[in-house]
């Protein structure tokens, strides 16, 4: 995989609580706007979040605003054409940061990663398989189901990347199964950081 140099521009407001002389306490901390551009695959991301969930995400593809809940789009409204304008301000900011710069890659961390169900796992009774995968970065990364040593095609979904406060990445991987003794289901991870793929067996 080729290196990546990363641009991330955070913008946050927080709601504080009333103090005196004791220390600032916030009781909830919204990140809005979070833009992430990169030059691998010319790639980026757009998110609002709320107190570390996210509320939504711009398709930049499909120019269209992802809810992480579709009711969510019925309390509030997002003009989709601000975060493309962004976007291309970020791809703008980094191509001067890197005529700029000293070529120095990003750093590459290690991810972390932990495959739980979504519920209690009672056999024959459809659930979930969640794959967790912690301290992303840069955020390129490939995150594969294999169902009893296949690959598996079908009944995923992923997040986009969460952004998290040491500037790192949090990004989860959802596969539906039907759960049976006699199946085994693996994760694998791909990440620059890792010098061979990560599986995590479940």
């Amino acid at each position: 995989m080729k290196k990546a140099l990363i641009l991330r521009a955070l913008a946050l407001a927080a709601v504080m609580s009333p103090c005196g002389g004791e220390d600032i306490v916030a009781d909830h901390v919204g990140t809005y706007g979070t833009n992430v551009y990169q030059t691998y695959g010319a790639s980026g991301q757009f998110t609002f979040e709320f107190d570390g969930d996210e509320l939504f995400y711009v398709d930049l593809g499909k120019k269209e605003t992802v809810w992480r809940l579709p009711e969510f789009n019925n309390i509030t409204m997002f003009e989709i054409q601000s975060a493309l304008r962004n976007i291309i301000m970020s791809k703008r900011n980094l191509d001067i940061l890197i005529k700029n710069s000293n070529f120095t890659p990003a750093t590459k961390e290690i991810p972390e990663v932990a495959v739980f169900p979504k519920s209690s796992v009672v056999l024959g009774i459809p659930n979930t398989l969640i794959c967790q995968v912690d301290n992303i970065f840069p955020p390129v990364i490939n995150i594969t189901w294999f169902y009893n040593g296949h690959l598996v095609a079908e009944g995923i979904a992923e997040t986009t990347f969460y952004p998290k406060s040491d500037h790192s990445f949090l990004k989860f991987s959802y596969l539906t199964f039907l759960p049976s003794g006699d199946d085994f289901y693996d994760c694998r991870v791909e990440h620059w950081g890792l010098e061979e793929p990560l599986i995590k067996h479940w």
